[in-house]
């Protein structure tokens, strides 16, 4: 990361002064403040935290939105309790999840037995698209 200014007084003069923690360490000309630049994390993007709590609210496990999305399940399961999302209980209806190129889907529609008696959500994931479809548990 490129420092820009001093935390302390916001002046963009300043100079190395050491390494700490692997971690340069600089100091402002100005104001004698020594400091030093925060490593950037790893970060999710947005995209994909969306998608992972869409999946998990359709109805999809934490570990087949690990295998679908390759995040890991615990950062699924952080952000389910960071924004506190309440999935709907219902047993009555069970999803099944198909993955499918543009092709694919078209194909998928054009054939009439594939959408009857079932809810069916189309989400898409980067060059490809999912589809969720909700069928009724035979009892």
């Amino acid at each position: 990361m490129m420092v820009k200014t001093c935390p302390n007084c916001s002046s963009s003069e300043y100079i190395k002064s050491g390494i700490i923690n692997q971690r340069q360490r600089y100091r402002c000309k100005n104001c004698n403040y020594y400091f030093t630049v925060n490593k950037l994390g790893k970060k999710i993007d947005d995209y994909y935290v969306n998608k992972a709590l869409q999946l998990y609210l359709e109805g999809l496990t934490y570990r087949e939105i690990e295998r679908i999305l390759g995040i890991s399940h615990v950062s699924v399961i952080n952000w389910v309790k960071k924004y506190n999302i309440k999935r709907p209980y219902n047993s009555q209806y069970h999803p099944t999840y198909k993955i499918l190129n543009s092709l694919e889907l078209a194909n998928y529609f054009q054939s009439p037995e594939n959408i009857q008696g079932a809810g069916v959500v189309v989400t898409e994931l980067g060059d490809k698209f999912m589809l969720i479809k909700w069928e009724r548990f035979k009892e």
